[in-house]
Parts: structure tokens; C-alpha cells; sequence
């Protein structure tokens, strides 16, 4: 039996005794809070069962009783670990310094070079048939699994129910577990193989199951598209998915620019798509000094360290890796992890350690804050996502400070020091919240 902490906590309440009440002896308070906490733990454990049941009547309904499908949905159990999986994305809490270190190590970027080597025949040819750079399709294979050292050990439709069962994105991870069911009930995976991460994700390059059905590809040729021991149709198949997103063939996802000393960083975040030579006019160069191009090709400035760390231009293509992995953080490692893989040099601005020891906690207290004092960073999830970023930036430019969008240490302590506004008014939002944030990319 697994036990939630919050499970625990209420179960506690459950059996307190109130305040001038009989107390309990101690063992039969123990007894109490024990019951108390399995009545819970078997309301948790029903609500899953009530939810696989409706899950298998839908596939059934949809199949019959295909026998390899009947297997797989027997199989189907709950997997708490994955829930909690969901909530600690490294994508989303991590910060950029400790996420690009681990990811974009010197070891991946030799690896990435050496399979560049042994399978250039391969990437050049998936290269003339999409359009997508051997390098690029090396780093997404490199962040996704390690160049498959590592593609997952869970049982897949388990961690799909799991996740179509719980509270955040059940919808998505519904037509994901339809989507697996699909292609088990009509032959196209095995029952066994489905064996993946705790989000489901599969193979090489972990592609979800709606992915496989829509972009996999059978590029060896055997009758089967099969992502998990066939590294062609693995790679066929990313390289497919990126060229129907949209990758335009010839271009960069993006590059590491040198901002001059008066920018205004307010204009430093993914929503401000600019043409290139508008960023030129004000004084961006790349790492060598030399002033951007002068294009029309629409780009936007990263800082996703804040004004101490290094800067970045993106171009089209950094949103197709954004679509793959809704993190600004995945993209820009993939992005850098290509450059190195192809022969380029480290970062230019070496990465700030800044921030790095914030805690989720300490993101909850500032997005606190920020509501507090009329701002609008979204739900106080622990996450550094587009809202929360674009509240920090208002509260930067009225205190005069530069407008970032980043909580350093320095400037969470100014933030929480800040005296909350008269309660005889309302507090107004000095910052509209903007279109709604998909849950996935935090505050």
C-alpha cells in the first residue's frame, strides 16, 4: 500500500482528538489514524478502479475483444511514482545552468560526434529526404534517451491510465491510452514491447502513442514500424515528425548572441517575434562581434538565466522543437547539443549560477508575492513558466530594475520584502495575465 503525505496528513486530522475532548491511549490512536489512512488510501485506490473500468469499457467498445488488447488492458494498474513523475519535470524545475550541464555534457557531444560517424550514410539520406540536419536528429536522440541507453522500464498503458486518471491533463492522457489501445487491437505493437517512460513516451526517441500512429515510419522496410530495436525507423520516424511540424530545411534552430549594454531586456522572452534585422538595428551581434544578418527572418531573444547569463536569438524551427517538447529549456539544449555535435564551441558566456539554489518552495512564495501585490503570475505551481516571467518583468520595470524576467536570489528578496498594498482598495493587475498557459509549461 502507498501513502501519499497528504493522505497521511488528513488522515492525522481525521483521527485528532478536538480540543477538551476524551484523549485516546496511544496505541489505539495509532489504530485509529491507520484506519483512518486506509479508508482514504482505498477511496484513492477505487476512484483509479472506477476510471480503468471506464477506460477498458471505451476500448472494448471501440475493438471488441481482441485478445492481444484484452492482455494489455489486464495488465493496466496504477503507478503512483507517476504522478509525482509529473510534477517534478526537470524541464520545468530545474534550473537552466543545472538542466543544460547535465545534457549538453563534453561526454554526450563525443558520443554525438562518434554516431555522426557510424550512421553518416543513414542521416544523410533521412537528411535528403526531410531536410532535417543529422545534427539535430543526434542531439533529440541524445536528450530523449542517450542515444537509447535508456528508454524506460514502466509498462506504458499503466502509466498512461495512471495519468488519464489524475487531475492534471487527464484528457491529453486519455486519447493517449485510446491511442495505445488502437494500435495494439490492430497489430501495429506488441503488447510486450510497451515498455517506456513515466509519460508513456516510446523508443529511441520517445515518440507518445498518438505520435507513432501519426509520423512512425517503416523505413527498413520489414512490415513494421518498429521504434524500439530498429534505430532507422526510430530516426525515420523523428525525422518525419519534425519535417510535418514544420522544419525548414538550411536554417538554424537558433544561435548564442552578445546583447549590447543598453538592451531592453523587457524585450527577452518567446512571444516577441521580431524580423532579424530589427535585433541587428539595436546592437545584437553573434559571439564573434559581427552584427546579425540582415533578414526578415522572424526571430526572438532568450535570456533564460536572466541579464547575467547567456543570450540566445531563435529562429522558426526553435518553435518545431518546442512542439516535440514544450520547454524552453529542452529546446535550447537540443539546439546548443546540435551546434557542439556538428563542431561548434562551448557557450561564450559561461552559464551564471544565479538562481540555482531556489527552491520550488521559494517559487511558490514568490508567485505568492507577485499575486499579492496585483500581479498576475499564474497559479503559485513552483514552476518558472511564461506568466510568472512576465509578472517578475512588470514588477522589474516599475522598481526601475532591469527587466529580465528572472528570480535571482536578489531580487526574490526584494520582491518578498515588498509592503502589500492598502486593504482598503483592491490591488489592480498592473499586467494583463495574457492568453491562458497550458498547465504543462508552469506559472
Amino acid at each position: 500500500m502507498t501513502v501519499s503525505p497528504k493522505d497521511d496528513q488528513v488522515a492525522v486530522k481525521i483521527a485528532a482528538v478536538a480540543p477538551g475532548a476524551v484523549r485516546l491511549p496511544g496505541t489505539m490512536y495509532r489504530l485509529l489514524v491507520l484506519f483512518a489512512t486506509l479508508c482514504l488510501s482505498h477511496t484513492a485506490n477505487a476512484d483509479f478502479a472506477t476510471c480503468k473500468q471506464d477506460l477498458v469499457a471505451q476500448a472494448l467498445a471501440t475493438h471488441g475483444e481482441v485478445p492481444a488488447l484484452l492482455e494489455m488492458l489486464a495488465a493496466v494498474e496504477e503507478i503512483p511514482r507517476v504522478t509525482q513523475a509529473d510534477r517534478e519535470q526537470p524541464e520545468f524545475v530545474s534550473s537552466f545552468a543545472d538542466y543544460y550541464r547535465i545534457r549538453v555534457s563534453q561526454q554526450r557531444v563525443d558520443r554525438g560526434r562518434q554516431l555522426r560517424a557510424t550512421h553518416s550514410n543513414m542521416l544523410e539520406q533521412i537528411y535528403t529526404a526531410t531536410g532535417v540536419q543529422p545534427h539535430v536528429l543526434l542531439a533529440l536522440w541524445g536528450l530523449e534517451t542517450n542515444f537509447g541507453g535508456y528508454m524506460g522500464k514502466l509498462h506504458v498503458p499503466s502509466a498512461l491510465a495512471t495519468l488519464a486518471c489524475g487531475e492534471r491533463r487527464g484528457a491529453f492522457f486519455r486519447g493517449e491510452f485510446a491511442a495505445v489501445a488502437n494500435l495494439v487491437a490492430n497489430g501495429d505493437m506488441q503488447h510486450e514491447e510497451l515498455v517506456g517512460s513515466w509519460a508513456g513516451a516510446m523508443g529511441h526517441m520517445q515518440f507518445m502513442p498518438s505520435t507513432y500512429a501519426a509520423y512512425a515510419i517503416d523505413a527498413d522496410q520489414d512490415g513494421r514500424r518498429n521504434v524500439y530495436s530498429s534505430l532507422a525507423d526510430a530516426i525515420t520516424s523523428g525525422a518525419n515528425y519534425l519535417h510535418k511540424l514544420g522544419w525548414q530545411p538550411g536554417f538554424r534552430w537558433g544561435r548564442e548572441v552578445l546583447l549590447p549594454t543598453d538592451f531592453d531586456y523587457a524585450q527577452a522572452h518567446i512571444n516577441n517575434w521580431q524580423p532579424l534585422r530589427n535585433w541587428r538595428e539595436q546592437g545584437v551581434e553573434d559571439v564573434n562581434g559581427r552584427p546579425l544578418a540582415d533578414l526578415e527572418l522572424k526571430s526572438a531573444i532568450l535570456v533564460p538565466m536572466g541579464h547575467r547569463g547567456p543570450a540566445f536569438v531563435v529562429y522558426p524551427n526553435f518553435r518545431r522543437l518546442m512542439e516535440w517538447n514544450r520547454s524552453a529549456n529542452y529546446a535550447l539544449s537540443v539546439g546548443r547539443l546540435a551546434d557542439r555535435i556538428a563542431g561548434l564551441g562551448k557557450l561564450a558566456r559561461p552559464l551564471s549560477t544565479d538562481g540555482d539554489t531556489l527552491t520550488t518552495q521559494q517559487l511558490i512564495q514568490t508567485q505568492n508575492a507577485l499575486t499579492e501585490l496585483g500581479y498576475a503570475p499564474g497559479a503559485a505551481d513552483g514552476l518558472l513558466g511564461p506568466a510568472t516571467r512576465r509578472a517578475l518583468r512588470a514588477f522589474q520595470t516599475q522598481r526601475g530594475l532591469i527587466a529580465d524576467g528572472y528570480p535571482s536570489p536578489e531580487l526574490v528578496t526584494l520582491l518578498l520584502a515588498e509592503e502589500l498594498p492598502s486593504t482598503d482598495t483592491d490591488p489592480q493587475p498592473v499586467v494583463p495575465a495574457g492568453p491562458k498557459e497550458d498547465k504543462a509549461t508552469g506559472g
